[in-house]
């Protein structure tokens, strides 16, 4: 058994040793960061809830099926942006993007045509839901502390991915 022991040792240590140097490597690399930027985001559906204070008063669905021609946002590594499509005219707008430090807001510098004017409809975009998959963004009066009879709107995008 005394023999034994310094192999035990010995082999303690090692296994120590190599859990301790795995398990502090990281990639470098932002989750958040990577799966936005992983191919397009394909519109799917944009959707305006109207509000007082916290009462849904309405919905409305907007048309967000451009046939033949999808609306696209991408982005890319290198914090540059692009959406093909939107509002359905034929434009390829870029911008910046980037993300606030607890990665739940997106804000994009990018101006695009609508059917009124030029916008930039993420400049401020709450991140409700990004999956593999899919990704919602939220815009507009997205205050958390708001008066009873504060009438707001909050436009929900909804994005599938692409290639």
């Amino acid at each position: 058994m005394i023999k034994r022991l310094p192999f035990i040792l010995i082999f303690c240590i090692l296994v120590t040793g190599a859990l301790l140097s795995n398990s502090c490597k990281k990639s470098g690399e932002n989750p958040v960061e990577a799966q936005l930027t992983r191919g397009g985001w394909q519109l799917a559906s944009v959707i305006v809830y109207n509000y007082v204070g916290s009462t849904n008063t309405s919905n409305d669905t907007l048309n967000a099926a451009c046939l033949p021609d999808p609306q696209v946002f991408r982005f890319s590594a290198d914090n540059t942006c692009t959406f093909t499509g939107y509002a359905c005219k034929v434009q390829t707008t870029k911008g910046s993007w980037t993300l606030s430090n607890d990665k739940a807001v997106l804000y994009s510098n990018m101006k695009c045509q609508d059917t009124v004017g030029t916008t930039t409809p993420f400049d401020t975009a709450r991140v409700n839901t990004l999956g593999f998959y899919s990704m919602v963004l939220e815009t507009g009066d997205l205050r958390s502390v708001y008066k009873s009879t504060d009438k707001r709107h909050i436009k929900r995008f909804g994005f599938v991915r692409t290639q």
